[in-house]
């Protein structure tokens, strides 16, 4: 596939079935469609950032980026969490979801987020600017990832400002404050 076809742009409500069904085939479950039906709603995760990958006019990825915060702290810097991301089946493993994540990156810098936060493959997610251990570096997830696994929290500052905005627990938006979507 030439990634020259692939078109990503900001969604629209009338995306929503074409958005569900890219999680549904990527992830062969209803938690995760479900999980980001209420994400897009969730009003504590707002300002977000949702992306649609389309391949000649289908739909073929999409990611996620909702407002997290430091939990208990006066200054809030805008952060945010990448969850999730998904591309069908037929497309994967041809840089889409890579596309995805730099589109977001360079739309999150424009807007002024300061970090980005993603629980994820430890292999992948690197390769797009993400450090492991974010815990290590000051930022613990929402619930407890013994060290073991602190690898897979990640983190990737994309301002100047980067890691002097302040240290602190991450907390997520409401929805996805929940412990089974921290662990594996």
């Amino acid at each position: 596939m030439n990634l020259n076809n692939i078109q990503i742009r900001e969604t629209h409500i009338e995306d929503f079935n074409a958005i569900m069904e890219i999680h549904e085939q990527a992830f062969r479950n209803k938690k995760e469609p479900e999980l980001v039906a209420n994400l897009l709603a969730d009003e504590s995760g707002k300002p977000a950032v949702s992306l649609l990958a389309l391949h000649n006019g289908q739909s073929a990825g999409h990611i996620l980026f909702t407002r997290a915060y430091f939990d208990g702290q006066q200054e809030q810097p805008m952060i945010h969490i990448l969850a999730p991301l998904a591309v069908k089946p037929e497309f994967q493993r041809q840089g889409v979801g890579g596309e995805l994540i730099k589109a977001g990156i360079r739309l999150l810098q424009e807007k002024g987020t300061n970090l980005i936060f993603v629980l994820g493959h430890k292999e992948y997610y690197p390769q797009y600017g993400f450090l492991p251990h974010a815990a290590r570096l000051g930022y613990p997830a929402p619930y407890y990832i013994p060290d073991e696994l602190g690898e897979y929290w990640m983190v990737q500052p994309i301002s100047r400002t980067g890691f002097d905005i302040g240290k602190g627990k991450i907390k997520c938006a409401d929805t996805m404050n929940r412990p089974e979507y921290w662990r594996e």
